[in-house]
């Protein structure tokens, strides 16, 4: 979208402004009785003075309004939760009030079954969730049962004609947004080098890429995003700010370094194309980019996720983290603070697919919040966010 609401409320805004104006003129005088009539004493009645009437709030706003702080911090988790048996910890979703959770695992389940399951979570939550998975084909793909095609690797359809990858990724959304899916962790848009290949453990091995040029990995990625989108299912970038050059896997370890990474990298060229293109999320990685950031991971680096996707690439959607519950690259820090490093650093929601996880990172955000008024602030703009991504998909109404 071209426009924010903030340059349609100015609009509405300097509208009315000028039809208060106009409502101002003196009306003109009645005409001149043609009768006689007994002299009268004339009393002036002021006129009124126009008071602007205050714009209703927006239903962002008012959503926000609504929700004390422990709350606005449940926004800002998504949770995992396994698959199959998601109901299970539906009360944990209604006890830290979350904003999201993510289906891990695999599952074979048929659409019923699993649409049966998502609505009875969405039944417990405060607000709408959002519903997220990695649907992204080949070995990413956590839904195969007998209403969800194998999907070709990212690899082979980067390699393929376009309309095959648009009318594969609608399909496969539209499969996704019947049962309640609202948001896929995917497109990847990690170009890997040819000469690296499946040497680069999270992304090549697995041909989880479109391609080694990021000119046609950008490409595919402008594809993904409107094709998935608009059949219902939100996409989220991933993994910025790129994974195609690491040669270690986050997952399972803490050496994964990408020192070739800049702000003018033309690796970046995927995820600005995304962005460009509509994408409601990005992805952060918990990989290093010491020419970015020489003290932290991506995950917890202002520079990254504030300077380079928000200022200079201008995204301003949703930022969401890489799991920060079960991935070694992460676990220098307990939980809590992961948390908190992660929305300080300028992230939106926090993800985890460790349940457990919900009750110390909630209470380290509201914590931080409590004693620190510039967090507190950044715990509301997060909020803000996740909401705005809920209100684009349709999730949050207003009366």
């Amino acid at each position: 979208m071209k426009h924010s609401w903030h340059s349609r409320a100015a609009t509405t805004a300097a509208a009315l402004l000028i039809l208060t104006a106009c409502g101002t003129e003196k009306p003109a005088a009645a005409p001149a009785s043609t009768s006689a009539a007994p002299p009268t004493t004339t009393t002036t009645t002021p006129t009124p003075t126009t008071t602007p009437t205050e714009q209703p709030k927006d239903c962002v706003t008012r959503t926000l309004d609504s929700l004390d702080l422990a709350g606005r911090a449940g926004q800002l988790l998504m949770v995992g939760l396994p698959v199959d048996t998601p109901t299970g910890y539906a009360g944990a979703v209604r006890q830290y009030r979350l904003g999201g959770i993510f289906l891990r695992g695999r599952s074979t389940h048929a659409a019923a079954e699993l649409r049966g399951d998502i609505a009875n979570v969405q039944s417990k939550a405060t607000l709408p969730l959002l519903v997220a998975l990695d649907q992204e084909g080949g070995s990413v793909q956590t839904l195969k049962g007998p209403d969800f095609p194998i999907l070709p690797s990212a690899e082979r359809l980067g390699a393929g004609p376009v309309a095959t990858l648009r009318a594969t990724t609608q399909d496969s959304a539209r499969r996704l947004a019947a049962i309640g899916v609202n948001l896929n962790l995917a497109p990847v848009a990690d170009a890997v080098p040819a000469d690296v290949g499946k040497a680069n453990p999270p992304i090549g091995a697995f041909r989880r890429q479109y391609g080694s040029d990021p000119a046609k990995v950008a490409a595919a990625v402008t594809t993904v995003v409107p094709a998935s989108q608009d059949a219902g299912v939100f996409t989220t970038l991933k993994h910025f700010p790129g994974l195609g050059r690491v040669r270690a896997n986050t997952d399972t370890s803490t050496q994964a370094v990408d020192a070739t990474a800049t702000v003018n990298d033309p690796y970046l060229q995927p995820f600005a194309a995304g962005i460009g293109a509509g994408s409601a999320a990005v992805m952060i990685s918990s990989a290093s980019y010491p020419k970015l950031d020489k003290d932290s991971i991506a995950a917890y680096s202002k520079p990254i996720v504030t300077g380079l996707l928000r200022e200079k690439l201008g995204f301003q959607g949703l930022v969401i983290s890489d799991d920060l519950g079960a991935a070694v690259a992460a676990s220098t820090l307990p939980p809590g603070q992961r948390a908190v490093r992660f929305v300080a650093a300028g992230g939106d929601m926090v993800l985890t697919i460790v349940p457990s996880d919900a009750k110390p990172m909630s209470a380290a955000l509201i914590d931080r919040a409590e004693k620190d008024q510039d967090f507190r602030v950044r715990v509301d703009d997060a909020a803000r966010h996740v909401l705005r991504t809920k209100e684009r998909a349709g999730l949050l109404t207003c009366g």
